[in-house]
């Protein structure tokens, strides 16, 4: 197995020295780095990439990971030996991933989906025409300008695509930006500083605060380190670093540093463990960046529309072929009745209304703070039926807070609203001691130049803890800086993770009985083992037993709440430590026994607002919300129980077993409608089990997760069949958001590269605003849906006539150019404006729709809209037809097959239902008059199935006609036929002529029948929900 850099496997580094490749001849190795450089290495196996990091290298004793590496850990490697890793391994840099050329991405857009079904008519269209003017010296030019108006019209909605969508393949970029430009080794004994590419497994590496780790580093030695590991795991507080073994994970023991996360205090020094490809940032990146993505759910609903309409087209197009020639008429006139036929069920318009109505909500959300960067994923989200969350700063405010204070023996509630105003008592004076202890006692101070600001949205600098007491003393109390410069610090010993508690000495006021004041905080249990007294209403009592068995109790209520728990005692110094006293912190030369305790404050995360409301709403949707945190199981828990993802009255396993008083593992799981799944035992699942939790539990969380349980979780719910949103912010939920059906970044604290993997992202990154999007998610369905049905219908009085031209012979009632004057004229604002209707009452009652069964356009809209409505429309159409050709001498009954000597341009002398004689000409203004009665007729029916394509369900009463941009359209659309009937020059260029007032009058009885008829269909619905006529015409 190759290792390091560029040819790194699943497990890092687990070869011993004596099993590694020889060295090579130097025109191999020069040919080999050529390689690793210009091509990178072979793509991993993604399934391997899924499997947790395998690595022993933090159990190992310093003697065995110097043997391991070669290295000696004072002088590090020699030059020369660097040199001949760096040749076999490759540089220290990630692979970039092959990425689609723009040109490819435009051709997509031009070439897929419903862009391929206009692209075939258009053909098609050159087709006809190129054999009519093949076989027939003078043709005219319908088909030619279908042809050139079908192309220009996917070239244009393709390039507006083209510029609209955002999917980007950007995100190795991002993960370059993470990596350190210059990095501190020692090499032969001598400390040097090298670009960051030429470190090598094996290397000696020096970090101080401010540094990215160069690589993956085991730790030799560490003095204060802390390092940000935010970006990779999700925990929002820095992690301490010692050479110490802490762990059996690698991602959670302390002697391990991780490539591009950011030390933030101390220094440390360690041996290069992984370079490149083969650190655990490589093997996210090279997951994040090698993932498939499936096809969205609006893709595949545009697909299996154009499969449905390509199938109705060439049914009834060789249907008809097979007519024509049954009819007599040649095979030539047959198959460009075939071709006629085909192109008519082509909806021009549809494409285009499509992507402006996606185009439309994708800004309508980016108003509610969803930036959608895929068009598609508009939809997408409105699909959702499972959501994965994040914890920290999605469902959280992602501030430490305040939440509850421990003293005079009562606990008090701290407000952890973003307004944080506590309503206890102030009065104690115990609380007045306890205040100094939390502003004095602490390191945080604010930031500069904020003065203006609240007090919660001012920056601090400091720990998150310290940072919430700080914030908490200055709201609840009073100026922390005021208290800090009538107290000023003398001496301090840090918080650290070996003592477990911080130690401050202040100067007392002048007044003060005492000169100095030494306050301590840390954690509760340490703290007390240092107190003899305790605070009561401002006295001391000596300890006793009473108060350390209350002390427990509290303590354990708050800490199973999820907080953080601190404990917090003083020590008046008496007056041999007089002012100018050289306190020591090194040797102690101060008293450190006989403390004051004087009471707990518990902090936590606390969620948002607006979260537990949004939760119910998703639950009323029916969808799950799943967290999945890298918190501790108990926190995970509390702010889940917080947020209503476990509901009240829900119990898990474990708390079944304490309310019956039995062992966990006498509880049957199924009993347990909620489950808190930690990542080690997630790690121990095959798919089958965690098919089971999936299954079986309602209310789930997951806590202490790495970036491949997340990506399996997603996999897990997808393999269910559910359509997966995903929220994350740091680069280890970048696999994660790529796999999902659409992942959801952090605006504010996401990553760079959380942002490029995701498909929207949220402005304030608040879950609320994901529920907000769902619901505009939905609405967008229901009103393409709704676009769609009100563009198809006028299909069929499109179709109809130049089917009753082939069947009955007369004059053909609508001409090409008429058509295109609708589908890309009258009805393109009128469908658009759909895509501003309000939502229905029951948008977010329903369950989230099947792809399997709950389609775009399915056999019920085709049904409504082709074989009911349009049979209407139709119906006006031919009515009108036959009023225009009957005023004008030409009966119904004799239009009957006449259609041949009416089109012979040699024929001047045919005579109407009266007698009179007709020439060519004449019989041609007559025809395009009606064609144009005929398209009239269309407009006017059409007013009625846009106010009816309003609701699915509802009345339209119910609704309204508070849709503005609808209004407009049913105005537009009667403006453009009126300017296309009565301009002059229309006739020559359009073809069409002016018609007589009466002539619109014609349609409007049919409009009445079609509102009628269809609010009296959706009354049935809501009287008889599941009945025949649901089931049969609710689309």
């Amino acid at each position: 197995m190759d290792r390091g850099g560029k040819r790194g496997k699943v497990s890092p580094h687990d070869q011993h020295p004596s099993q590694r490749p020889q060295k090579e001849p130097k025109s191999r190795q020069r040919k080999k780095v050529k390689l690793n450089v210009k091509r990178g290495k072979k793509k991993k196996d993604i399934e391997e990439l899924k499997k947790e990091v395998v690595m022993d290298d933090h159990k190992l004793t310093l003697e065995e990971l110097s043997a391991k590496y070669s290295v000696n850990l004072t002088h590090g490697l020699s030059p020369e030996k660097a040199k001949e890793i760096l040749l076999r391994d490759g540089y220290n840099t990630l692979t970039p991933p092959r990425t689609i050329p723009n040109w490819v991405k435009f051709c997509k857009q031009l070439f897929t989906g419903f862009s391929l079904l206009l692209w075939t008519g258009s053909i098609l269209c050159f087709v006809a025409y190129g054999i009519q003017v093949h076989f027939h010296q003078k043709s005219d030019k319908d088909n030619l300008y279908l042809g050139i108006v079908l192309a220009v019209v996917v070239a244009i909605t393709g390039c507006f695509s083209y510029y609209q969508e955002a999917k980007s393949s950007k995100i190795m970029e991002s993960f370059k930006t993470m990596v350190p430009q210059a990095a501190q080794v020692i090499r032969g004994g001598k400390r040097m500083q090298i670009d960051v590419q030429e470190v090598v497994v094996g290397d000696l590496v020096e970090v101080k605060a401010g540094d990215r780790i160069p690589a993956d580093i085991r730790l030799i030695s560490a003095q204060g380190c802390k390092v940000d590991n935010s970006s990779l795991t999700g925990e929002s507080e820095p992690q301490s670093r010692s050479p110490n073994f802490t762990h059996e994970n690698p991602l959670e023991t302390r002697n391990i540093c991780f490539f591009s996360t950011n030390c933030v205090e101390g220094t440390a020094r360690g041996v290069v463990i992984a370079t490149g490809d083969s650190t655990v940032m490589g093997r996210i990146a090279s997951l994040a960046s090698g993932l498939k993505t499936g096809q969205t759910p609006i893709g595949a609903e545009i697909e299996h529309f154009i499969h449905l309409i390509t199938g109705v087209a060439i049914f009834l197009g060789v249907t008809f072929f097979g007519l024509s020639l049954a009819l007599g008429y040649g095979w030539l006139e047959a198959v460009i009745f075939l071709i006629g036929i085909i192109v008519a069920n082509v909806p021009e318009g549809l494409l285009a209304t499509v992507t402006v109505c996606l185009t439309l909500t994708a800004k309508r959300m980016a108003r509610k703070n969803c930036l959608v960067k895929n068009l598609e994923a508009v939809e997408t989200l409105g699909s959702t039926s499972t959501i994965c969350s994040d914890k920290t700063g999605t469902l959280t405010q992602n501030r430490m807070t305040v939440a509850h204070l421990w003293f005079d023996g009562t606990v008090h509630n701290a407000d952890t609203s973003e307004e944080q105003t506590a309503k206890f008592s102030k009065s104690s004076d115990t609380w007045f001691i306890l205040a100094h202890i939390a502003g004095l006692c602490n390191r945080a101070d604010f930031k500069a130049e904020q003065e203006m600001l609240p007090i919660a949205k001012r920056e601090t600098t400091g720990d998150a803890s310290e940072s919430a007491l700080l914030k908490f003393v200055e709201q609840s109390f009073s100026s922390v800086k005021e208290m800090r410069e009538k107290n000023p610090k003398v001496a301090e010993i840090p918080f650290n993770s070996t003592n477990k508690y911080q130690l401050s000495i202040h100067q007392c006021l002048e007044d003060s009985s005492q000169d100095h004041v030494l306050m301590m905080k840390g954690a509760p249990e340490r703290i007390l083992e240092f107190c003899s007294t305790f605070l009561l209403h401002g006295q001391e009592f000596p300890m006793d037993d009473d108060l350390k068995n209350t002390f427990q109790d509290v303590y354990a209520e708050l800490g199973g709440l999820g907080e953080r728990v601190l404990g917090f005692c003083f020590l008046n110094l008496p007056s041999s430590f007089a002012a100018g006293f050289p306190f020591n912190t090194d040797e102690i030369n101060f008293p450190m026994s006989n403390l004051c305790f004087v009471g707990l404050i518990s902090m936590i995360d606390p969620p948002r607002a607006a979260v537990p409301s949004a939760v119910s709403k998703c639950r009323s949707a029916g969808i799950k919300v799943i967290m999945v945190t890298g918190d501790h199981p108990i926190t995970a828990k509390a702010i889940a129980k917080g947020v209503g993802i476990i509901s009240k009255g829900n119990e898990t396993a474990e708390d079944i077993a304490a309310r019956l008083g039995i062992p966990v593992s006498q509880v049957n799981a199924r009993n347990a409608k909620a489950i808190v799944v930690h990542g080690s035992d997630l790690k121990d699942m095959d798919s089958e089990q965690l098919k089971q939790v999936l299954q079986n539990h309602t209310e789930i969380v997951f806590a202490r997760t790495s970036p491949q349980q997340k990506l399996i979780i997603v996999e897990g719910c997808q393999n269910l069949g559910a359509i997966v949103a995903v929220t994350g912010d740091g680069v280890n939920d970048s696999p994660a958001l790529k796999k999902a059906d659409i992942g959801i970044a952090m605006g504010i604290t996401g990553s760079d590269v959380s942002k490029q993997a995701a498909d929207m992202i949220l402005l304030d990154d608040n879950f609320a605003s994901i529920v907000t999007g769902v619901e505009e998610g939905r609405l967008i369905f229901d009103n393409l849906k709704k676009s769609i049905a009100y563009t198809l219908t006028s299909n069929i009085p499109e179709i109809t006539p130049f089917l009753m031209f082939i069947i009955l012979g007369i004059p053909l009632p609508l001409g090409t150019i008429t058509i295109l004057c609708i589908d890309l004229g009258t009805d393109m604002v009128p469908a658009i404006s759909l895509a501003y209707e309000n939502p229905e009452s029951d948008i977010m009652q329903r369950h989230p729709r099947d792809p399997k069964t709950d389609n775009l356009v399915n056999r019920r809209l085709i049904g409504m809209a082709y074989g009911q409505i349009g049979m209407i429309q139709a119906l006006a159409g031919f009515f009108t037809y036959f009023v225009v050709m009957a005023e004008n001498g030409f009966k119904p009954l004799d239009l009957l097959s006449i259609r041949q000597e009416w089109d012979d341009p040699f024929s001047n002398n045919l005579e109407d239902s009266y007698g009179q004689q007709w020439t060519y000409e004449q019989r041609k203004v007559v025809e395009f008059t009606s064609q144009t009665a005929f398209f009239v007729s269309i407009v006017v029916v059409q007013w009625a199935d846009l106010i009816i394509c309003k609701t699915r369900r509802n009345s339209v009463f119910q609704q309204g006609m508070k849709n503005k941009v609808l209004i407009f359209g049913i105005l537009e659309e009667t403006l453009l036929a009126i300017f296309l009937s009565y301009t002059p020059g229309m006739t020559v260029a359009l073809r069409m002529f002016p018609l007589k007032i009466t002539w619109w009058l014609c349609a409007i009885p049919y409009g009445i029948v079609i509102f009628i008829y269809d609010e009296v269909r959706k009354l049935t619905i809501r009287n008889r929900p599941g009945g025949w006529v649901e089931k049969e015409t609710y689309y």
